[in-house]
């Protein structure tokens, strides 16, 4: 037994999902079972290489060995506000004030809570949802309220379930879509409705973003909160270049909107960490101005993938939801068995690995989700060993 008493914040955690699901990995293919890895959504398709050579002629320049700057290079900043404009439609993003720079959006969504949530506060989280949404929270010392997302609601959340006294108290809101790990998505309507009533009772929206550029049709792009009149006054939204070029490794992304939250946001930043590398953000600006026909092949990719893999689920007979939008597909568990307990028996049974719904929050008990990170054969392969346990 350590002599050693972690501080109650970490004690309390569960174990972070993603990080148990490898130790169980690792532990199945030491038994030299092959592994088809659908579990945390980490695309397989490389970087682009003109990105990969934006990098490597900022790294020899000299005054990029130096430390950044906390909140990001303003010409970074000033690449992230003409992307919205150009994608989103969302004018006017102040590159100084209502653009910072992030060392992947997992920190900057982490790090958000601290700067508004005191000992008590609390904070509203949509499950099933990323897990650092709460994490972030109580880290802070804050209190933790879902809102669910079900599937009869399309997975957004009832706005009108909790009484104006409980909106009121809610000093924050998280939403995300394209949802992880649901895939939903959202209408501007949906955002409008969200910005008014965060409005009426000054509730701040977070808005993670991290998915919008995979999407399947190009007539239902998913939206920015940002594009709701009004939304800036309320809402900081999360981007990243991780899904959208490839570059989960280069921990790059942004986060935008109303001043206040942003450079309040800078301030934690300031005192916990030094800032994105330069060369990074560098490569970060030519993703941004040239990017779109390598994101295009890529959505043409996953495309087939996701049609591929519901083909084969709907031959087994596995319920699942049609994404219009992420790399992720949200299925249920055949059976009677709980989520946790159907892949842990898949695991070592087929060596798929998908992830459980529970590890979403209780709500997401009864589904699995599978990560379209792999090629099209894999994916078949794999909802076939699924069909068979």
């Amino acid at each position: 037994m350590s002599k050693f008493a972690l501080a109650e914040r970490v004690a309390s955690l569960p174990p972070y999902l993603f990080a148990a699901i490898d130790k169980a990995k690792a532990e199945v293919a030491a038994q030299g079972v092959d592994i088809i890895s659908l579990g945390i959504g980490d695309p397989d398709l490389p970087t682009p290489e003109f990105i990969i050579d934006a990098l490597y002629e900022a790294a020899k320049k000299p005054a990029n060995h130096q430390y950044p700057s906390y909140v990001g290079m303003l010409q970074f900043r000033e690449a992230v506000a003409a992307w919205y404009e150009r994608r989103f439609g969302v004018k006017g993003l102040e590159p100084k004030n209502e653009v910072i720079t992030l060392i992947g959006s997992k920190e900057g969504i982490g790090h958000f809570p601290w700067a508004f949530i005191n000992p008590g506060d609390l904070a509203l989280i949509c499950p099933p949802c990323y897990p650092v949404y709460a994490t972030g929270v109580k880290f802070a010392g804050g209190e933790v309220m879902e809102l669910p997302l079900l599937e009869e609601n399309n997975y957004l959340p009832d706005l009108e379930a909790l009484d104006e006294a409980t909106w009121k108290r809610a000093k924050i809101i998280f939403v995300n879509y394209p949802g992880n790990p649901t895939a939903s998505t959202a209408t501007t309507e949906f955002y409008a409705k969200l910005v008014e009533k965060a409005k009426a009772t000054d509730t701040i929206v977070v808005s993670d973003l991290a998915y919008s550029e995979i999407y399947y049709d190009p007539a239902n792009k998913p939206p920015s909160v940002l594009q709701v009149p009004g939304a800036k006054d309320v809402a900081i939204e999360f981007h990243s270049l991780s899904k959208t070029y490839n570059m989960t490794g280069w921990r790059i992304a942004m986060a935008v909107g109303n001043a206040e939250l942003v450079n309040a946001l800078g301030k934690i930043k300031e005192n916990v960490d030094s800032g994105a590398f330069n060369a990074v953000q560098e490569a970060g600006i030519a993703a941004l101005q040239q990017g779109e026909p390598f994101v295009e092949k890529a959505r043409a990719i996953y495309k087939e993938r996701r049609d591929a893999t519901c083909e084969a689920l709907a031959a087994a007979g596995i319920e699942h939801q049609v994404p219009d939008a992420s790399v992720f597909v949200w299925a249920k568990v055949p059976g009677n068995k709980t989520s946790a307990e159907f892949v842990t028996d898949l695991l070592k049974k087929t060596g798929v690995v998908v992830t459980p719904g529970s590890g979403f929050g209780e709500c997401g008990e009864g589904y699995f989700r599978i990560s379209l990170t792999v090629d099209t054969d894999r994916l078949k392969e794999a909802v076939s060993r699924i069909s068979q346990l």
